[in-house]
């Protein structure tokens, strides 16, 4: 670019000097239309022309030499910042940290992940219906193929509260017809009050190690203590679950099955802290309040949307964790408390009561794990194996990846492991085989072909 041009942003600077600055530079005469702006910025020593003595006005820049320019007005307290955001490679290299411009930036942070994830599975348990013999209670093909892409916004409110969001896309692969979804997924803040840390809006629940909740929910949480921390929550689950199978009976004996699908309202109360070194505890409850809603079927009739359902569980929780060199050892026993039986009559529909005599309400998950890959560094690893033995009043939304067959209880293992390919490029494989508790307990799992799942699980996310 010209130095004309140049000068006429330099002299926006804000960089003054003594009126009576003399012109170093034999080619700016007294009565050139720039002769004063460029004595005081030469006197500032924010310009110091060539070798010659000249300015060279009508000469072509570099961006290297541009950058010299701001870089000497940053240095006598200038406003420059969209200069500095313009050259900001070039003052990086000429040493130069922008400091306010650095301020500024990090306020907002745009993050990314791309995940591309293909399962393969022999089934998931399927439940006899009136009209359509075997209704599958999962995902009712053989495979699962998708990709998923989140970005991820960051920003910093003030010095002690921040903001985070999500958008997510997953398209579907299991055919070539374009389906796909894109939604919010998240939007909360994270801040102190006194000395709390607050948690508020749409984020990842997290309850028990995700032994009882690992999902999305609208809700509160508050967190006291470092090494004994003390945790209170408390909001709405998502409708995006599968809480118990029902049956109804109308008045007239015709028959429905349908799910209840929806989380509810939560509250709930958690301790956990370092008894030792490497060894560490955790305990709780979680109140589930009014889960359910949604549509059941039956023969020879239309859908049938029955509303609310009522449904109550209290679940408590206790585990403990140990650190032995690269690898963890942990173990949690979970007991549960479902109501169902308090609802009996929605206008003319009587939903069967007492469904939960037929659903575990305890059970306990056991875990090994050793090292873990970590995304920044190229070749890390790990490995991992559980095992799970949960009645169905002990999940509401389980983290883990296996089949829970529509929380009627599941027991089964998982092994995996993950590898670091390179930076910010981690793969992951797991395999897992679990059953339903329920089939077994009513002694139809043999008629059932779909009462075991056998999933072989492989992705590969790339973060940016």
């Amino acid at each position: 670019m010209k130095k004309s041009l140049v000068l006429a942003m330099a002299m926006a600077l804000g960089v003054t000097a003594s009126a009576y600055a003399a012109n170093p530079f034999s080619d700016v005469p007294a009565g050139h239309w720039a002769y004063d702006s460029i004595s005081k910025l030469a006197a500032a020593g924010v310009i110091d022309g060539y070798g010659d003595g000249t300015f060279g006005g009508d000469k072509l820049m570099t961006r290297y030499e541009m950058a010299q320019i701001v870089a000497k007005a940053m240095a006598k307290g200038a406003n420059v910042d969209k200069l500095a955001a313009e050259f900001a490679n070039e003052l990086d290299n000429l040493g130069v940290r922008v400091a306010n411009l650095e301020k500024k930036a990090d306020n907002v942070k745009v993050t990314g992940e791309v995940r591309f994830r293909y399962v393969n599975q022999d089934g998931a348990m399927a439940r006899r219906t009136l009209d359509r013999g075997y209704r599958v209670l999962g995902n009712d093909s053989n495979h699962v193929a998708d990709i998923r892409s989140r970005i991820w916004i960051n920003g910093m409110i003030n010095d002690d509260w921040t903001y985070t969001g999500m958008l997510q896309n997953v398209q579907n692969l299991n055919n070539n017809t374009g389906d796909e979804n894109t939604s919010f997924q998240r939007a909360y803040v994270d801040g102190k009050l006194g000395g709390m840390a607050v948690r508020a809006g749409r984020y990842n629940l997290v309850i028990a190690d995700g032994n009882i909740y690992d999902t999305r929910a609208d809700g509160l949480e508050l967190s006291y203590g470092n090494k004994l921390k003390l945790k209170g929550f408390a909001g709405k689950a998502t409708d995006d679950i599968t809480v118990v199978p029902v049956t109804i009976t109308t008045y007239d004996d015709k028959v429905f099955t349908g799910d209840v699908t929806n989380g509810g309202k939560y509250w709930g109360l958690a301790v956990e802290g370092e008894l030792a070194k490497g060894l560490k505890a955790t305990a709780g409850y979680t109140q589930f309040k009014d889960m359910g809603t949604g549509f059941a079927e039956s023969l020879n009739a239309p859908p049938v949307f029955y509303g609310k359902t009522d449904i109550d569980n209290g679940i408590w929780h206790a585990g403990l964790s140990y650190d032995i060199g690269h690898f963890n050892l942990s173990a949690m026993y979970l007991k549960g408390d479902l109501s169902a039986d308090k609802y009996n009559n929605i206008g003319n529909i009587d939903i069967s009561k007492a469904i939960d005599k037929y659903l575990d309400d305890d059970g306990f998950v056991i875990g090994l794990a050793y090292k873990g890959a970590k995304a920044e560094d190229a070749g890390s690893w790990g490995a991992w194996a559980k095992y799970y033995d949960q009645g169905a009043q002990t999940y509401v939304a389980h983290t883990t990846d296996a089949n829970t067959f529509g929380m009627t209880g599941f027991k089964g293992f998982g092994v995996g492991a993950n590898y670091t390919l390179a930076k910010n490029i981690v793969a992951n494989v797991a395999y897992y085989n679990t059953e339903s508790k329920l089939a077994k307990a009513l002694g139809v799992a043999d008629n059932l072909d779909r009462s075991k799942d056998h999933r072989f699980w492989t992705d590969v996310t790339f973060t940016f």
